[in-house]
């Protein structure tokens, strides 16, 4: 099969290196591979015989013309030179698009077959018990339970609650405090009605539990304390229990629940954080014929590093003993994105059962960090000019000034009691641009450094402060 790749001088050598071992004719178009014109690449098509053409996946022009009029198909190559070496042998075994770069597409491909085999292990998986229509235990993916602490003095619980579970909870736990009455609980549960997925209560108190078993599909946390006081009305009422040790071991506190009658059961062998007894923790993590409860919640909370890696090392460490539910709480601005974060580490955990080690899955939970550096061809010039220092103070456009902000999702550009809004930082400037608002070019760069700074700040959950260091 004989393919047409057009280059740059830049890549040249790159080029002709990924394609040394196929039927390809590299051909340089110019000092930049990206500035391909249609016309250019069907003056190319016409010079020889070809089957397919790969372009260079940064080109931004349309080549559905050229296509048409040759008829040699066209497809993008990846963004990056330096890729192409990894994506021509592959040619027999993957579709290119015509559209998007070919490291994006497949990445996406990876991704969606990804998915469906979570879907197809997860419909045939076996379970311990099923809630709400949710396998829990078994072969089932390891489900995540998100807390909300002190859910009675939360005024938008409701908007909370499915928060949570857009973000990729599969159970919401409703946390009282010692401040809490039977009225706080019925109160809560009744502004949930009609959320139709694992809700779960967690009190040690039974006159809380009591009030939340009308709805709760999950009690935490029994023990030897409480299980006589409640354990027979948890089992009427047909929910699930976690158990914990207290005075008495965990092993002890299970029998007494089962004889009330608790049909499911759930081993809390309680998890310690670092510095507390993280690692002799884990000792009691054995295999149990109970789903077993794996509390990372409270290690990556007490920690100041990033919840990224964190939530995904105890993912990983929730996967080796088998656990069943992984706890995870957002309760500090630092650890703000740990419910996205361990659905994520869980998916990847369960497409990690049948390979040595979590990697080369389709997904992913790298957020700052690439996992190979770009080796691009170095920038060619022949004298440099140094940087001069922007001055402190800067003109003002008549125009005006615009206040960036941040909210939510979304990035708003104001001035004069109106704002623009939007998701992308260039999609902003553009509208910014395209109505005049704008007649400093120091003005519109500006723009451009604080629009970015506030669509990273919402990509990585950050503050956002106009004028300040990112």
């Amino acid at each position: 099969m004989r393919i047409l790749l057009p280059t740059g001088t830049a890549t040249e050598d790159l080029v002709k290196s990924a394609a040394a071992a196929i039927d390809a004719e590299v051909v340089v178009t110019g000092k930049i591979a990206s500035f391909l014109t249609p016309g250019t690449l069907q003056g190319l098509i016409k010079k020889g015989t070809y089957e397919m053409v790969i372009v260079p996946g940064m080109c931004t022009a349309s080549f559905e013309q050229v296509e048409h009029d040759t008829g040699v198909p066209v497809y993008r190559g990846p963004r990056h030179a330096a890729d192409l070496a990894i994506f021509l042998p592959l040619l027999g075994t993957m579709t290119l698009s015509r559209t998007i770069p070919a490291d994006d597409f497949l990445a996406a491909n990876k991704a969606c077959d990804a998915r469906k085999l979570l879907d197809e292990r997860e419909k045939s998986a076996e379970s311990d018990f099923i809630a709400r229509g949710t396998k829990i235990g078994g072969t089932s993916r390891m489900k995540v339970l998100a807390e909300v602490m002190d859910a009675h003095l939360r005024e938008n619980i409701r908007d909370v609650v499915e928060r949570y579970f857009a973000a990729g909870a599969d159970i919401v736990d409703l946390g009282f405090g010692f401040d809490a009455v039977p009225s706080d609980v019925i109160r809560v549960f009744s502004q949930l009605d009609g959320i139709d997925r694992i809700l779960a209560v967690d009190s040690q108190e039974p006159d809380l539990i009591r009030a939340a078993l009308s709805r709760a599909d999950i009690i935490l946390s029994l023990q030897e304390q409480n299980i006589p006081e409640v354990g027979k009305e948890i089992a009427k009422a047909g929910a699930a229990a976690v158990v914990v040790p207290g005075e008495c071991s965990l092993k002890k506190n299970i029998v007494l629940a089962k004889k009330t009658g608790i049909a499911c059961i759930i081993a809390d062998p309680l998890l310690q954080p670092i510095g507390s007894g993280l690692v002799a923790s884990l000792k009691n993590f054995k295999k149990s014929p109970y789903p077993l409860f794996f509390g990372a919640g409270n290690v990556t909370e007490l920690i100041d590093a990033d919840s990224v890696g964190v939530n995904a090392v105890l993912a990983g460490m929730a996967m080796e003993v088998g656990a069943a539910v992984i706890f995870t709480s957002e309760h500090s601005d630092k650890t703000t994105g740990s419910i996205r974060e361990m659905r994520r580490a869980t998916e990847m955990m369960a497409l990690a059962v049948d390979r040595p080690y979590p990697k080369d899955l389709g997904i992913d939970l790298l957020v700052l960090k690439e996992k190979r550096r770009r080796r691009e061809p170095p920038l060619e010039y022949e004298t440099a000019i140094p940087a001069i220092a922007m001055p402190d103070s800067v003109d003002y456009d008549p125009k005006g000034n615009f206040r960036i902000g941040i909210e939510g999702d979304q990035i708003v550009a104001q001035i004069h009691n109106r704002a623009i809004r939007g998701k992308r930082w260039q999609d902003v400037l553009y509208t910014i641009l395209s109505r005049n608002e704008v007649s400093l070019l120091e003005h519109a760069g500006y723009l451009g450094r604080e629009l970015y700074k506030a669509e990273l700040a919402i990509r990585y959950g950050r503050s956002f402060e106009q004028d300040g260091e990112f």
